[in-house]
């Protein structure tokens, strides 16, 4: 049987620290910090659920980031 493929590493980050700040400042943080793909998303946007390492998605509202969450 075939090892299981370890996951790349993903950013030591906090994502509750992106909620509140401007959409643009946030996406410059994120990859400054080390994520592969930043995603932006309206507020209610019908999302699949699969996890993507090295992904963060941002929820924007007004140009201010509202929620935040991995993969």
């Amino acid at each position: 049987m075939a090892p299981l493929p370890t996951p790349p590493a993903q950013p030591q980050d906090t994502p509750g620290a992106y909620v509140g700040l401007a959409a643009d400042a946030a996406e410059r943080r994120a990859r400054g910090r080390g994520w592969s793909t930043v995603r932006s998303l309206p507020p209610g946007t019908v999302v699949t659920m699969e996890f993507r390492a090295g992904r963060i998605n941002f929820e924007v509202a007004d140009a201010v980031v509202t929620r935040c969450w991995v993969g």
